[in-house]
């Protein structure tokens, strides 16, 4: 990976709808060589995923909260079980295996609190292994997104 394509990078993770002549001006390359970066970009893995940033508010999900998640014991299948019951729930925006007091950290959304009642019970105490978790509800979104420091060397 070079600077040119730490540019598109930086460029993308900023506004991913950019077209591969915006893209050229920003970077300083031709579309075409803009369009073979990205598609080499994109084969490697380097980009997993472009995705839109949604808000809550808007979507009536008003309700964002930071939960660490602690599991009974962590075991293989318990870890297993637990990881596929975030990725399936459609709550749950974003959910990391973490080191520390807890095993989880899961960032999910809710209309209100009922809605979020219901899905502690169905996941944290029906069956899911959880020992204790505990709930911070945001009161504001300081920062979103998903973007890399992409300086020369990657740092």
């Amino acid at each position: 990976m070079d600077i040119q394509d730490r540019r598109i990078l930086d460029a993308l993770q900023h506004d991913t709808r950019l077209t591969s002549e915006q893209l050229s001006q920003r970077v300083g390359l031709s579309p075409d060589a803009c369009r073979k970066r990205l598609a080499r970009l994109r084969a490697s893995g380097v980009i997993e995923r472009e995705i839109a940033v949604l808000s809550p508010e808007a979507m009536g999900r008003g309700l964002v909260m930071a939960v660490c998640v602690t599991l009974v014991t962590e075991g293989t299948v318990e870890l297993d079980e637990f990881k596929e019951r975030m990725r399936v729930a459609p709550e749950v925006m974003q959910c990391y295996a973490v080191t520390g007091a807890s095993d989880f950290i899961v960032l999910l959304t809710a209309r209100d609190m009922p809605e979020y009642e219901g899905f502690v019970r169905r996941h944290f105490l029906d069956g899911g292994h959880v020992a204790r978790f505990t709930t911070s509800v945001v009161i504001d979104r300081v920062k979103v997104g998903f973007g890399l420091p992409l300086g020369s060397d990657g740092a």
